[in-house]
């Protein structure tokens, strides 16, 4: 491991984006509600430790006035021709290119992940973008032949109305552009509500939106914005009729809860909880290959992300060399503030996960797993957060408790398999999350035997690629108590509109289905 100083960075980009020292929390688009008695949220970076800006948080009258907004907004909104539609986010697309890298910086500075990773999300929101200009020109129906004569049977998609994005803080911009983009080339408005943890990166999308709002003199409301409590802001979305569909990005506990709300008004919910990923590595691993997948998906955004490696089923019979490539790639790892890009690792979001970290650790070790790399928690110049941490690699049992849980973390457990593929199979599957998965192995019947219906029971299973890094074009999510949603490309985008199948009878009698008769 490389002990890298702080360096000094320059605040510039805050300025570029509209942050101040003190922001306000609610906005329908073009200009902000002025609350300041709801409490204000202090935000420090996780890389430094200095003061970014500060949030007030929306009252239950902001979030009242946005939603109204919001209502009015769709009634215009749903009437413009979905390629009109994909113009204007074809148009955020080219403003988030201009504002790539002081946004990018900002993701870095606010969230603690590496500039690298942080400019990535913005490409990231780049790509959806085109990626929503395409699908407005492709939001298809089918057609169905009528068993009655002169019948003609189609089915088309209508827009929902506002759509809520929950969004976490380790993708603090990404997700809530997956969802927001493919919703606005539907016709739905957005209402979005961002972690109180990385509120300013969110205030700096909608100064971005604002823009093109403004240029396209289009109304307000298509995009807004509310930052406030979960326990009032959060919960009044859940329970708001307003808001057929919401998307959430947050632990399953979370999950339990809203979808629970949301499913007693008949709302629609898009579930994104959480993910327990494991990579099988058989005696046919390509170890060369493989080495870069499992390091980067293990401490990728320290550990931060859904889709983290946090389980490593190997063969007993390369166990060992599997073991010893890792520990030498861990000591080469370069931890230290995250805007200098050749770091590896940065900064935890905050002390709260530190001590998540650690005591993972501590209970791993009681259930008897076996610290071979890292844990420790660093201090001293460049490191006065508190926020970093040296990833860990642990030997471990799938049965152990804590392995069983989702620790946000970089905690990589070694757990031991023997005999076939089928033996890794059954443990990468025995958890009760189910969001990403992969195996390396240049052996095609085990590859197979991994992606067919008796192999990986998640939303996402690779061949020789890792757990992270999922590309827009494929649908995102995962089963089990990953909530079973998905976002982003394949087809995702039906889950933003309503489904209506038509039938039109171009003659001049009037055939029942069925054959049932009915004479008066």
């Amino acid at each position: 491991m490389e002990v890298l100083k702080e360096t000094e960075t320059s605040l510039d980009f805050l300025k570029v984006l509209g942050i101040k020292e003190k922001n306000y929390g609610s906005s329908s688009g073009l200009k902000w509600n002025e609350t300041t008695d709801q409490g204000e949220l202090k935000i420090f970076s996780p890389a430094t430790g200095e003061f970014i800006g500060s949030v007030y948080q929306a009252s239950e009258k902001d979030y009242e006035s946005v939603v109204a907004t919001a209502y009015e907004a769709f009634k215009v909104w749903r009437k413009v021709p979905a390629p009109k539609r994909g113009e204007i986010v074809r148009q955020i697309g080219l403003k988030l290119r201009q504002y790539k890298q002081p946004l990018g910086t900002l993701v870095s500075y606010e969230m603690g992940k590496s500039l690298q990773e942080g400019l990535g999300e913005v490409q990231e929101m780049i790509d959806i973008c085109d990626f929503a200009l395409g699908q407005s020109r492709q939001l298809y129906g089918f057609t169905m032949h009528s068993e009655r004569p002169n019948h003609r049977m189609y089915d088309q998609y209508h827009p929902l109305g506002i759509v809520g994005i929950v969004s976490a803080f380790n993708f603090p911009v990404a997700v809530w552009s997956w969802n927001s983009m493919l919703a606005a080339v539907c016709g739905d408005v957005n209402l979005w509500k961002p972690s109180s943890k990385t509120p300013l990166t969110a205030i700096a999308c909608q100064n971005i939106i604002g823009e093109v709002i403004r240029e396209n003199n289009l109304p307000e409301g298509i995009f807004s914005l509310v930052i406030g409590r979960g326990a009032t802001i959060g919960e009044m979305m859940l329970k708001d009729k307003r808001v057929p569909l919401i998307s959430i990005t947050g632990s399953t506990a979370v999950g339990q809860h809203a979808s629970e709300i949301i499913a007693k008004r008949f709302g629609k919910s898009i579930l994104e909880l959480g993910g327990n990923n494991a990579i099988i590595m058989t005696p046919d691993a390509d170890l060369k290959m493989a080495m870069p997948a499992v390091v980067f998906g293990a401490v990728g955004t320290a550990g931060q992300r859904c889709t983290t490696t946090r389980r490593l089923i190997i063969h007993e019979s390369i166990y060992d060399r599997v073991k010893e490539s890792l520990l030498k790639a861990y000591s080469g790892l370069k931890i230290g503030n995250p805007l200098e890009e050749k770091n590896h690792v940065g900064p935890l979001i905050d002390k709260s996960a530190v001590t998540m970290f650690t005591k993972a650790l501590e209970s791993a070790e009681k259930e008897g797993g076996r610290v071979i790399y890292g844990g420790q928690v660093l201090s001293g110049e460049g490191y006065e957060s508190g926020c970093y941490v040296v990833p860990a690699i642990v030997e471990a049992e799938n049965s152990y408790a804590i392995v069983q849980e989702e620790t946000f973390a970089p905690i990589l457990y070694l757990i031991k398999y023997s005999g076939d593929v089928t033996n890794a199979i059954e443990l990468q599957n025995g958890v009760v999350q189910g969001l990403s998965s992969a195996i390396f192995t240049n052996n095609l019947r085990e590859a197979e035997a991994f992606l067919s219906a008796a192999g990986s029971d998640c939303g996402i299973a690779n061949v020789n690629i890792g757990t992270s890094g999922a590309e827009i074009g494929g649908a995102f999510g995962g089963e089990k108590e990953t909530g079973g949603g998905r976002e982003s490309g394949s087809d995702a985008w039906k889950c933003y509109m309503r489904r209506q199948t038509n039938t039109i009878n171009y003659g001049t009698d009037l055939p029942l289905a069925q054959g049932i008769k009915f004479e008066i």
